[in-house]
């Protein structure tokens, strides 16, 4: 058995009910749920549509996502969270360099290496030398005034936790924001990269052993070997071609408004809803939410 999940951005609730009566009723499909109005909306499969691509490609031109998955082992157990571009809007890396006055260089590199062009760890050391010489006390000015949160994320976090999983956040950045990143929204644990300083101001060098996709992977195991579950109980989610070893590891592994490339290697591409997506994928409805 599997259930189709439809869903849209919930800051512009627009999934129509005759849309979703539609496709159930192309697709033989069992009775639709609606896991919230206008937002998202489930129906049963006994099995794969062979047009499911075709239709996806159909939807995204409408803002609406849709995820065909096993109904079986549903709820995930934990999960596994990129933190640039996933959990925030933005890159951390590329704020400081903003700050530096090499934004646009440094964008750039951080583009292609996200896009898979480059090799993750060159192009971090590329970057942060950039950064060389930039007083230590920024990263507190842009944690403050240069980063938000992504939609849905205090929200994923909460109703999971409630639901006993353990949440934990893995990325390719800093320590320094990731610290404040995972107390503020409630991850468990969190690893990324250190900046090294010294005198107040950033070395240009980045500590070693650099943690980039074989990293992401190395926590899935031993979180998950740790915890007494298995990697089908985690869903994972990135946007960047690091991710793309966890993301293929884990049970979910959720691309969410991903680079190009790193969509098309994902069954579960997520590209109009927000990180509550996460939770409708899983089965649960807006009523189960935990603020």
């Amino acid at each position: 058995m599997y259930v189709a999940t439809l869903l849209t951005n919930p800051a512009n609730p627009a999934l129509q009910p005759v849309l979703v009566d539609s496709l159930r009723n192309a697709w033989g499909g069992g009775d639709i749920q609606w896991l919230a109005p206008d937002v998202a909306a489930e129906f049963a499969l006994d099995t794969l549509p062979d047009n499911q691509w075709d239709v996806w490609a159909d939807l995204q031109d409408q803002g609406v996502d849709l995820v065909i998955l096993p109904v079986e082992g549903r709820r995930k157990k934990m999960l596994l969270a990129d933190m640039d571009s996933t959990m925030i809007q933005q890159e951390c890396i590329d704020e400081l360099a903003d700050e530096a006055g090499v934004g646009e260089r440094v964008k750039d590199i951080t583009a292609r290496a996200m896009n898979g062009e480059l090799d993750f760890e060159g192009a971090l050391t590329e970057r942060v030398c950039l950064l060389k010489g930039l007083p230590e006390n920024v990263i507190d000015k842009v944690l403050a005034e240069r980063i938000t949160f992504m939609p849905g994320g205090r929200e994923l976090l909460a109703t999971m936790k409630a639901q006993g999983g353990y949440c934990a956040l893995v990325s390719g950045g800093f320590t320094a924001f990731t610290a404040k990143v995972a107390a503020e929204l409630g991850f468990d644990e969190n690893r990324a990269n250190t900046l090294i300083a010294a005198d107040g101001a950033l070395t240009g060098d980045v500590g070693r052993p650099i943690l980039g996709r074989e990293a992401k992977v190395q926590a899935l195991e031993e979180i998950s070997a740790r915890l007494g579950i298995t990697e089908a109980d985690v869903v994972a989610v990135g946007d960047g071609a690091n991710d793309l070893g966890m993301l293929g590891r884990a049970g979910f592994g959720v691309a969410l408004h991903a680079k190009p490339s790193v969509a098309a290697q994902c069954d579960i591409r997520i590209n109009h809803g927000d990180l509550t997506a996460l939770l409708y994928i899983q089965g649960y409805s807006r009523d189960e939410f935990v603020a």
